[in-house]
């Protein structure tokens, strides 16, 4: 059953529309791996003796063995924003008899093949075998070893399990970030000693290997609530009646001043108000706006121009490129019946067009404070903010016309990938990167002035042409229609 399981993936990956795009992050992505397997060995044969010079008068075994509560409470953050639960297309399978406890036992199963469970081998296995070399006992060594490893595997469960539970709610991330920070500052000021208690307890554990049957107890544990929430979520009606909610109409007739486009902008209006995903982009805005005090209060950032191009594009246009990378996928649920109506498809671009353009005014009026901090920032803000609206929103759209990965709407906020392809990756640089070198070279070689008046112009330009601009993006997703229709009736 298990290769039956393994078949049907390795169909459902080469049938694709998207595989030749999967298959190249595939690659970029194992290049990326590689490079940290490459660190981690490193790491995990130069820790012994750069611990023995930088502290000369401490066992590095002691010292590694401290950080666990560390390195445990950096695993799980990591997890849970990066690791997902691998799952099947599970509903095709259930209307043929196999065992529901077989699916949910590959999928867990699958969960054990994570990259994230193999990372740390890397840099355990190297010191272990360091640490047996300069004639620390091996029995205790591999007790150690072996329950590192089986707390690593709890962690890619309880992980699971947190995930399961803050699926539901908005802003899933804060409880998690919230007592991990409470473990930290515990720990930290002394209230509980918890990385010495965890410590001690890996040290008896190695001194004592019968105890690594609690932790295989733990283990068995967290999988078998695993194996009860999946088992209870595996249902062809699974989700098609969730909690009742009292829904409230909002008001949206002042988007009627916007003409044709209005319909557009209120169907655009209540997708983001009313559905996790998207919503998360008007609750980021806050995150945007204050993105600049990590910079402008440092001394060390006040005379660097780069910097302010790139804040100033960053904070007007975190809207625009949170909400405007997806384009058209946010439709992409029924996006066949849109467009099976009689819409010109340069109405409903446009009206993206007009609401990422609102943001950016409404962002650069909001960053207006910062002007605390010196009129050249004021002044990189508004310059960023027309280059904005007269080519990073062009840019946007244009990438759009390649997405093809469609989006569940419903799905967690925070930290979600799913819809998210190489288009994604490889336009920050023309969205970010491009005009804060443009800022930062120009304010180098010539002036900050100059530097001004370049990136105004270069959004005046394009607002300039904005008719012919739009025209040409239209004719991009005309072209790329069927395409897209073709990519979002297919489960990704």
């Amino acid at each position: 059953m298990i290769f039956q399981f393994i078949k049907l993936e390795w169909k459902q990956f080469t049938r694709s529309a998207n595989f030749g795009k999967s298959l190249g992050i595939k690659i970029v992505m194992g290049l990326i791996a590689l490079y940290f397997i490459v660190m981690f060995l490193f790491l995990g044969i130069g820790l012994y003796p750069a611990l023995k010079k930088l502290f000369p008068e401490q066992d590095p075994f002691l010292i590694v063995n401290k950080a666990i509560f560390f390195w445990v409470l950096m695993d799980l953050l990591i997890r849970f924003f990066f690791q997902k639960l691998p799952v099947l297309s599970v509903k095709p399978l259930l209307t043929v008899p196999i065992a529901k406890k077989n699916i949910v036992h590959y999928v867990l199963g699958k969960s054990l093949l994570s990259f994230f469970n193999f990372l740390p081998l890397f840099a355990l296995v190297p010191f272990s075998v360091v640490l047996i070399a300069k004639d620390y006992d091996t029995s205790v060594v591999l007790s150690w070893l072996v329950a590192l490893i089986l707390i690593s595997l709890i962690s890619n469960f309880v992980n699971f399990i947190i995930e399961s539970f803050s699926a539901e709610t908005e802003l899933s991330y804060l409880p998690i970030i919230a007592i991990s920070s409470g473990l930290y500052g515990l720990n930290h000021f002394g209230f509980i000693d918890i990385s010495g208690a965890l410590s001690n307890a890996i040290l008896t554990i190695a001194n004592t290997p019968i105890y690594l049957l609690v932790l295989v107890a733990i283990l068995m544990v967290c999988y078998w609530v695993n194996y009860k929430i999946l088992k209870q979520k595996l249902f062809l009606d699974h989700a098609l009646k969730t909690k009742i909610k009292e829904v409230n109409s909002s008001n949206l007739g002042w988007t009627k001043n916007f003409g044709d486009i209005a319909p557009f902008m209120q169907l655009d209006l209540r997708l983001i108000w009313r559905n996790k995903r998207p919503k998360s982009s008007v609750f980021i805005l806050v995150i945007g706006l204050l993105y600049g005090l990590f910079f402008y209060p440092n001394p060390q950032f006040q005379d660097s121009p780069m910097i302010y191009g790139f804040v100033g594009i960053f904070v007007t246009g975190i809207f625009l490129i949170n909400f405007g990378q997806f384009i058209p996928a946010w439709d992409s649920g029924y996006y066949k019946m849109l467009m099976s109506q009689n819409i010109k498809y340069e109405q409903y671009l446009k009206s993206k067009y007009t609401l990422m353009i609102i943001s950016v005014i409404i962002m650069f009026i909001l960053s207006i404070p910062y002007v605390y901090f010196g009129w050249k920032i004021l002044a990189a803000h508004f310059a960023a903010a027309i280059y904005n609206i007269g080519v990073n929103s062009y840019v946007i759209m244009l990438g759009g016309s390649f997405n093809r990965k469609k989006i569940d709407l419903n799905q967690r906020a925070a930290f979600n990938y799913q819809g998210t392809g190489a288009v994604q990756w490889i336009i920050g640089i023309p969205l970010m990167l491009l005009p804060a070198a443009i800022f930062g070279l120009t304010s180098y070689f010539v002036n900050f002035n100059v530097a001004l008046f370049v990136l105004i112009l270069l959004g005046l330009t394009g607002i300039v042409f904005h008719q012919k601009l739009m025209k040409l993006i239209t004719q991009k997703y005309l072209a790329s229609k069927y395409q897209m229709i073709n990519a979002f009736s297919q489960d990704n």
